[in-house]
């Protein structure tokens, strides 16, 4: 199977040449790395000739800094880089991040539970981060959810959910869409991802405005929201983060602020998530 690769890179100087190096080294040879440079202001250009000088596989686009803003701006490189190349000449179509190292045999292992599991829609690993010196599980979701630094989808899955939304909370509105179509979301516990470095904002206690405006952009109803944050709260056990969630989330309501999912997508994610809600919490 033949994979398309989107890495979008934004000041990766130092992390960026062990994920290429990662893919380089892949047993799988058949793939295509589009690295798209996000605006850049360190040696990330330089970083990224080094191998398209080298190596026909790996190709490159350059954009203008753009506003930083969670999920979206990410998706937006994604996007970019995905129209430079014919997406129906691939197989699977992959959204890297540019700080990670895959073991040799990721992309293999991925492209034989495609080839062996025609309802594969979406593959990973587990990811892992450095603490004192040793690789442990990174924890922050489930182990049945692919991260978003690893993802990897069939090309006619990935079609058929309107590939990524450019919006907080992107990685797991796709899993919910794919999912909801009657495609799998698997996670292969022995592909060990290494994250080297660790993102604030994605690995630590996030503010309450993030979770109000999560919870707002992935399309979940004031139950369901409210429900999420009384969850969020209770981890760290303070009755202010509820309400300052929900304050959050009520400012994006009264707003209006436009979504980039449909009327029936959002009805499948509070579907999917009220059935969770109901498995874990209700035990119905």
């Amino acid at each position: 199977m033949r994979f398309l690769i989107i890495i979008p890179a934004h000041n990766e100087e130092k992390n960026l040449p062990f994920t290429l190096d990662s893919l380089q080294k892949q047993s799988c040879k058949d793939f295509r790395v589009v690295v798209v440079n996000d605006g850049s202001t360190d040696r990330t250009s330089e970083v990224i000739s080094r191998y398209t000088e080298n190596d026909v596989r790996f190709t490159t686009i350059n954009l203008q800094k753009s506003e930083h803003q969670p999920g979206s701006k990410v998706v937006h490189a994604f996007k970019n880089g995905l129209q430079t190349e014919p997406v129906d000449e691939f197989d699977i179509i992959c959204k890297f991040d540019a700080d990670i190292i895959l073991p040799e045999n990721y992309l293999e292992e991925v492209g034989k539970a495609f080839s062996d599991n025609q309802t594969y829609g979406l593959v990973g690993g587990l990811l892992y981060v450095e603490k004192d010196g040793k690789w442990i599980y990174e924890g922050n979701s489930n182990k049945h959810h692919v991260r978003g630094p690893m993802k990897a989808y069939r090309r006619e899955c990935f079609i058929q959910i309107g590939g990524l939304r450019e919006t907080l909370g992107w990685d797991n509105i796709d899993s919910i869409l794919l999912e909801d179509l009657g495609w799998k979301e698997i996670v292969i516990p022995g592909l060990q991802v290494k994250l080297i470095k660790v993102k604030g904002a994605d690995y630590t206690i996030r503010p309450a405005d993030y979770y109000g405006r999560y919870f707002y952009f992935l399309g979940l109803n004031r139950f369901l929201a409210y429900t999420a944050a009384a969850k969020e709260a209770l981890k760290i056990k303070s009755p202010l983060f509820f309400f300052n969630i929900v304050g959050s989330y009520e400012r994006c309501r009264s707003k209006k602020i436009e979504l980039k999912i449909t009327k029936e997508e959002q009805k499948a994610i509070n579907a999917r998530r009220w059935n969770m809600l109901k498995k874990k919490w209700l035990k119905m």
